[in-house]
């Protein structure tokens, strides 16, 4: 029987309060409240690292219709901080399903609220920002919930890439996930071109990413986010990537130290964290955005082909177009929602970036051809 007892309490650091019906762990939380587009997606989206320390809201109103099952996990359990929906199916109807997300969420320790106006909640947030939050599940008073909400520490300058990074050197050896639609022509066992030995920066990657590099022709050695340049070096690649992550791209400064030391010398791809990563390396610099990028519906144009690309985006952070221009790069891609910096490429070196998800999962699949492109950089690099 689905529960209508309003006991959980999302408490905003205004002093708003929603009540709701508590689901999952049975828990208090604080972090960063911020809201995703995506109308699908939720497994994928709750296991995506880069919302470590984040407490989401989907604005699609009924979440959980379609269950959980472990081939969709983008890590190794979720890694939300909490889970805000309108309303949880009280059906989980699809064959692949294995489990509901509200079992999913109390097995792995995470609390959620449903029954509570989302809409209200996503405009409040576009409004005044994204606001640091408390949710809990365990009938607490609303006057401690928004302290609890105050006092909670913040995004900015807290690094949370060392959470969720990888421990130790490891190969990645998983081709597309069985449910993945892919274009055949760019599949390695059907091109007779060779593959190249990279290596990738978990930031706090997601696993389709991995994929992605593999489909396309990469042999993919995954480091830890502090990874020294030399160890790097000592491994001989044909090129680098670095992955998305979690928290303020400012405080990350050993891969800023990393990443400047081995611009000049290797082809170099980054996605979100990684395009952040990348600007500080090269000497730019990185703002808070006012509540970010969260859906997998976001225009981006590339102004030097006039290409649009629907894309995957989840960050609250963007690169300083001003101090892009400033350090031997140029911007090459805008948010055109706002404007904000989307993707750079640098002058001389064989170095590009986005300010997006081209591996989606979940979102559209316009801008795969970022990973052919990483590609030919590389094999045009090897042929010199």
């Amino acid at each position: 029987m689905v529960q209508t007892i309003k006991s959980g309490i999302l408490a905003l650091e205004d002093g708003t309060v929603f009540r709701g019906v508590a689901f999952g762990a049975k828990k208090t939380v604080v972090g960063e409240a911020v809201f995703n587009t995506s109308m699908t997606g939720y497994q994928e989206i709750l296991t995506d690292p880069s919302y470590f320390g984040q407490i989401v809201t989907m604005t699609t109103p009924q979440i959980g219709n379609y269950g959980v099952t472990p081939e969709d996990e983008e890590s190794d359990g979720p890694k939300v901080r909490g889970f805000v929906v309108r309303d949880i199916s009280p059906i989980v109807s699809n064959w692949r399903s294995r489990q509901s997300l509200p079992d999913y969420l109390q097995e792995n320790d995470i609390p959620g609220i449903s029954g509570i106006d989302t809409r209200a909640l996503t405009k409040k947030i576009r409004v005044h920002g994204a606001l640091k939050a408390c949710l809990s599940t365990e009938n607490i008073s609303d006057e401690e919930a928004v302290r609890q909400a105050q006092e909670w520490e913040g995004l900015v300058g807290v690094d949370y890439v060392k959470e969720v990074t990888c421990k130790e050197v490891y190969k990645w050896t998983e081709g597309p996930a069985p449910f993945t639609v892919e274009g055949t022509a760019l599949h390695p066992e059907s091109m007779d071109r060779p593959r190249y030995p990279i290596v990738a920066f978990d930031m706090g990657a997601k696993r389709n990413i991995f994929r992605k590099l593999t489909f396309h022709g990469f042999d993919v050695t995954v480091v830890p986010a502090d990874t020294p340049a030399q160890t790097v070096r000592d491994m001989n690649p044909a090129g680098i990537f670095v992955s998305n992550g979690p928290g303020d791209p400012a405080a990350v400064t050993y891969a800023h130290k990393t990443l400047a030391e081995l611009l000049p010398d290797y082809p170099v791809f980054g996605i979100c964290m990684g395009h952040q990563v990348i600007s500080h390396a090269l000497g730019a610099k990185t703002m808070k955005l006012k509540f970010g990028h969260r859906g997998g519906n976001q225009p981006v144009k590339n102004i030097e082909t006039g290409y649009v690309a629907i894309t995957s985006q989840n960050h609250g952070f963007a690169s300083s177009k001003e101090s892009i221009e400033a350090c031997g790069a140029v911007v090459t891609e805008y948010n055109l929602n706002d404007q904000t910096v989307a993707g750079l490429r640098h002058k001389d070196w064989p170095v590009f970036s986005v300010q997006y998800h081209p591996e989606a999962s979940p979102g559209p699949h316009d801008s795969d051809p970022l990973f052919d492109h990483f590609y030919d950089l590389v094999a045009k690099n090897q042929s010199e």
